[in-house]
């Protein structure tokens, strides 16, 4: 009977390292994804004065979006995060809080939102 005489090494040992490995690969990934423009998933869907409906789908999150030359007098936010809708182009002034799968519409007489952007 032959007798076996090498080391035996730990089982564990591979497991451990690429354990190592594929959690250094994760970090490296995430963190460079981070920088990657953000998307509020799912739809932004405005009405013009003039009854045109229009989608913006999926929105980056970051900045200040305009809601195009006519604006916006009635607003429904289907994405997953909240918005803020101003009555400039520039996302400044007053705002109406628009939480996420809600709709607003603007107070009578009042003019028609200009801008939007999202709380992150």
């Amino acid at each position: 009977m032959a007798v076996d005489r090498r080391r035996p090494r730990p089982a564990n040992r591979g497991r451990r390292g690429a354990v190592a490995v594929g959690a250094g690969l994760l970090a490296l990934v995430l963190g460079g994804c981070s920088g990657l423009g953000r998307t509020a998933v799912g739809p932004v869907f405005y009405d013009t004065e003039k009854k045109d409906h229009v989608q913006v789908n999926s929105p980056p999150v970051k900045g200040c979006h305009r809601f195009g030359p006519q604006g916006a007098v009635a607003l429904t936010n289907d994405t997953l995060v909240d918005l803020l809708a101003y009555p400039t182009d520039d996302c400044s002034g007053g705002s109406i809080y628009v939480s996420t799968m809600t709709s607003d519409v603007v107070a009578p007489g009042a003019g028609p939102w200009r801008s939007y952007s999202f709380i992150h």
